[in-house]
């Protein structure tokens, strides 16, 4: 049994395709499927079910593609070992963070990269449900999400920070001057907001509900870039976490008040809770520690503005 036959088999579990698989891989797809059926030989059970096109994998092909995973993530995590034995950490951290925190992802990469110059990264925009099933697929690393989710029981949790809920509006409207705006005043103004299958649209959504009002949605989107231009450029509002603001330019015609009464959610980092624990995720986990997140996405609120810096 080889190695690369664990990870064609992994693959075309994740590409549902055997093309697809083979050219990720770089083999033609008639060798990675030759690979496949050797594995089977070998193993002496049918892993893929046969057909014109790939039907997925037999239940005894599901329970070998688990050990394939896992047998992957444990070479990674002991060619880390080795890598930090020659002092410099090597490798690829994968991170998988909810769409509303990736504005402030760099705080963590950005660190990352100054301490392991050798470490490559991988970052991608998913949801919360997206990033557990990848976890658990070993397919990432670490995840950045909302930690309020029963579905987290069995995970390493590091929370981080909390976020509050602001409106985001532009200068010169009629809410110059404003400390703090109710959620009925939000929900009369034109607003951009996340789309509806979005969790931290959810959220507000619940907010507006618990106030007994609608919003006035004139616009959704699943950017929070555009949510920002829209403000800027449109003459909307938007309801936006506070550590967002680290992104926007608040201080060039641009300005957030807070919501009444305040709408706040615990955001973190996630990883499986196994040991031997990965010398990438030890290493993200040191990373978060050392940085203050709370206290700079806070000083936006008061209006102030400090540099990152590590809790000591």
């Amino acid at each position: 049994m080889f190695v690369r036959q664990l990870d064609y088999l992994v693959t075309l579990a994740r590409e549902k395709h055997f093309a697809r698989a083979a050219e990720i891989c770089c083999v033609s797809q008639p060798a990675l499927s030759a690979a496949v059926r050797n594995l089977e030989t070998e193993l002496g059970i049918a892993i893929v079910q046969r057909g014109q096109r790939f039907q997925g994998f037999t239940p005894e092909g599901e329970r070998i593609l688990d050990w394939a995973r896992q047998t992957l993530a444990a070479l990674e995590g002991l060619k880390q070992e080795a890598s930090m034995s020659r002092v410099k950490l090597s490798g690829t951290l994968r991170l998988g963070a909810i769409p509303t925190t990736m504005p402030i992802v760099s705080l963590l990469t950005g660190r990352c990269r100054a301490q392991h110059a050798d470490l490559r990264q991988l970052v991608l925009s998913l949801s919360t449900e997206e990033i557990m099933r990848r976890l658990d697929d070993f397919e990432l690393d670490v995840g950045l999400t909302y930690l309020e989710d029963q579905r987290l029981n069995g995970f390493h949790v590091q929370p981080l920070y909390r976020e509050r809920y602001m409106l985001l509006a532009r200068a010169g409207t009629e809410l110059d001057g404003k400390q703090e705006v109710s959620w009925e005043e939000a929900s009369e103004l034109p607003l951009c907001l996340l789309t509806s299958h979005m969790q931290n649209r959810r959220i507000v959504d619940a907010a507006f509900r618990r106030a007994e009002v609608h919003p006035n949605v004139v616009v959704e989107t699943d950017s929070v870039f555009a949510l920002y231009s829209h403000v800027r450029h449109a003459d909307l509002f938007s309801v936006v976490p506070h550590s967002l603001l680290y992104l926007f330019e608040l201080r060039d015609g641009m300005m957030a008040i807070p919501i009444v009464p305040e709408l706040s959610r615990s955001i973190g980092l996630i990883s499986l809770d196994h040991e031997p624990c990965s010398p990438i995720v030890v290493a993200a986990r040191s990373i978060a520690e050392q940085i203050n997140l709370q206290a700079q996405f806070d000083a936006y609120i008061s209006g102030g503005y400090q540099p990152i810096t590590s809790n000591d």
